[in-house]
């Protein structure tokens, strides 16, 4: 269980963190909700009730549970995850309390050229003179941009204006809350590896709390989610063609030995275009 967890910040990049606050609900929670439909008479055992839903797309129980985190996070990485707009946000506001001057830094393994292959990613490293004196100039302009905002503060400036000036990898803190429906949507998008490498870091802390509040859903989101791959017809049809019954049967038969239920097997079977 996760009770070890509560308060206990994850550290994330140089300055940020994720922190547990509070839960309601879990894995019994999600399920109990599911038997309301069939008025509690199903026979299911919760593990594979859970599988199933989750399998199937049936999200409805499992916004049964609900979890409260709060985070400290660069903004451009906030505003990555407030795109989810299932949830309940609290930012800190730079109108009524300073911010501290805290922005972050990449480090050198992060410092990379832009992608070749995909317009709003990273690629190679960049020459390690460049990247030192990008890093250096950061660091700089940071500090005149807190001197900035800091000497605007002093000399009597609102701070809603004093801010304008902070960018967008200075640090800001929420608490957001969500159910397990909407957090499960946005850690499949965030732990991609298309994803922002610094989204991710958040997703991953994230995601190592999730596991432990709800162990029976995560595995069932990690099979059929994470680490599973959706075929189109095309390739279903090609899959058909060149699958002798043999092979179907051979590939059903691991199936089956790696922990796929009846059900599943025989869904894969049919998928394949074997013989039941």
């Amino acid at each position: 269980m996760i009770l070890h967890k509560f308060h206990e910040p994850i550290p994330v990049l140089d300055h940020g963190f994720v922190r547990l606050v509070d839960v309601m609900g879990d894995d019994r929670a999600i399920v109990q909700a599911a038997r309301v439909s069939f008025d509690g008479k199903g026979r299911s055992d919760d593990r594979a009730l859970i599988r199933y839903l989750v399998r199937h797309g049936h999200t409805s129980p499992l916004e049964h549970a609900v979890i409260k985190l709060e985070m400290k996070l660069p903004i451009f990485v906030a505003r990555q995850l407030v795109r989810h707009r299932t949830q309940s946000i609290n930012e800190v506001s730079a109108r009524y309390t300073e911010l501290p001057g805290e922005r972050y830094v990449p480090s050198r393994d992060q410092l990379r050229a832009q992608s070749t292959a995909n317009r709003q990613g990273r690629g190679e490293l960049l020459d390690e003179l460049v990247a030192e004196e990008w890093t250096r100039q950061a660091v700089e302009v940071g500090g005149r941009v807190d001197d900035l905002y800091r000497a605007g503060l002093d000399a009597g400036l609102s701070r809603e204006l004093a801010r304008t000036v902070l960018p967008v990898s200075t640090y800001t803190r929420w608490v957001s809350t969500m159910n397990a429906h909407n957090l499960l949507h946005l850690l499949r998008l965030r732990l991609d590896e298309h994803a922002q490498w610094e989204v991710r870091q958040y997703a991953e802390a994230i995601a190592r709390i999730v596991a432990d509040w709800l162990p029976l859903t995560w595995e069932a989101f990690t099979d059929y989610r994470i680490e599973a791959a959706t075929l189109s017809r095309a390739e279903v049809a090609a899959l058909r063609d060149v699958l002798t019954p043999e092979l179907v049967r051979s590939v059903c038969d691991a199936s089956s030995y790696c922990g796929s239920s009846t059900r599943e097997v025989e869904a894969l079977r049919a998928l394949l275009g074997g013989a039941p």
